[in-house]
């Protein structure tokens, strides 16, 4: 069985009137249906405001899609502005997710969640040298065939559309380190807008170093439904033996629909040579 790996991110459950869902949040369990992934991959801010009750309903929806699923939190799973948003940042996230840092491993698949979240910032993310020790740790004992992917909340590349958001403090540096522990995809979500891009397509590294593929997805909730440079959709990963192939599901008009495909080279090569 072939694997496919759903990626969907920024649900900000309970945005709107009254707790109103905002975006295809229902609606994942049709695409879900349609695609049948090994994985769901959720990049964080499951919820809009940190409340019990979002909490409660973002991991009904994910838990209830009838596949595995893996979560880090976003920046929006944490207090605003309660003591607690640096006592105890992680309480409502872990009642129903046990850990910030968590791992799906298969013979053939393994996947590292990180958690970029900082409390002492509203919107910039990082990782601790602690927390990138241990993921890289983490991906050098996966199994030797197994896909390996890295899951945090803020971006590695930057937005293709205009935005305020910064990606992942000391970037280079992560990426670095977590491609040369095995990642060969490591992607992330909150700008709400979809980039994907290879490492060689931005960075001049030797032959001897890996490659990998650096993915944003698009936010799936709309909790500013008016603003423009934010996108609603989610990303397909389908690894092959040679390739890894990306498509983007766009939710427009109350229904899913593919708007891209991209098909890139595993490991230091490329997927042939140029046309004559």
């Amino acid at each position: 069985m072939s694997l496919r790996i759903l990626h969907v991110s920024d649900l900000h459950t309970g945005a709107g009137k009254a707790g109103a869902e905002a975006g295809p949040g229902p609606a994942l369990q049709t695409l879900v249906d349609e695609l049948k992934p090994t994985l769901v991959i959720a990049s964080g801010d499951l919820t809009h405001r940190n409340k019990p009750w979002q909490h409660d309903g973002a991991a009904a929806l994910l838990k209830g899609l009838g596949v595995p699923v893996l979560a880090v939190p976003g920046n929006h799973d944490i207090p605003l502005l309660s003591p607690n948003r640096v006592l105890a940042p992680w309480k409502e996230f872990e009642r129903h997710w046990l850990t910030t840092e968590p791992t799906h491993s298969t013979p053939s698949l393994y996947v590292v969640g990180i958690n970029s979240v900082r409390p002492w910032r509203h919107q910039s993310g990082g990782v601790s040298k602690e927390a990138l020790a241990r993921a890289v740790g983490r991906l050098k004992s996966a199994p030797t065939e197994a896909f390996r992917i890295a899951v945090l909340h803020h971006q590695l590349v930057g937005a293709p559309w205009r935005s305020r958001k910064k990606p992942v403090a000391h970037r280079n540096h992560v990426l670095a380190a977590l491609a040369e522990a095995g990642a060969e995809l490591i992607v992330g979500g909150h700008v709400h807008q979809g980039t994907v891009s290879d490492r060689h397509e931005f960075e001049v590294v030797d032959e001897a170093f890996h490659g990998a593929v650096v993915t944003t997805v698009p936010g799936l909730g709309r909790p500013r439904p008016r603003r423009h440079g934010e996108a609603c959709g989610a990303f397909l990963y389908t690894p092959g033996t040679a390739d890894l192939t990306v498509e983007t599901y766009l939710w427009r008009e109350q229904e899913w629909g593919v708007t891209a495909r991209r098909t890139f080279a595993r490991g230091a090569g490329t997927l042939g040579s140029r046309s004559a």
